[in-house]
């Protein structure tokens, strides 16, 4: 039985929750363990984690923030065992990429099977 203040496993000690912060982009990928006080906030936590140094070009206080892939504002608190996810600025909108790759379906629907038009 875990003492008072302690969850079994040390998740909790003395007030303490362990969380993880987790951050990607396509050349790299870190989650660290942290432990951080109960009640603390998702944007507070990740600033505690030190993990943004890694990520210079993502802006620690303008990112959006996730715990188990459901965005969350920056005042959740976080539980113990938590996963806070960085989550990076899109590099384009999704809408306008489908409506290029549409377009781009419908030329090559198009000129397929046309005498003349290089297919290679």
């Amino acid at each position: 039985m875990a003492e008072s203040g302690q969850v079994a496993g040390a998740q909790r000690i003395s007030g303490d929750i362990r969380i993880e912060v987790a951050c990607a982009v396509p050349e790299l990928q870190q989650i660290q363990e942290i432990l951080v006080p109960e009640g603390t906030t998702a944007r507070s936590a990740l600033k505690r984690s030190g993990l943004m140094k890694a990520f210079p070009h993502i802006d620690p206080e303008r990112c959006s923030l996730g715990v188990f892939g459901q965005v969350v504002e920056d005042t959740y608190i976080l539980k113990a065992q938590d996963r806070l996810e960085v989550y990076r600025p899109l590099q384009q909108d999704p809408r306008e990429a489908r409506r290029r790759l549409a377009a781009l379906g419908q030329a090559a629907r198009v000129t397929r099977g046309k005498p003349g038009v290089n297919q290679g």
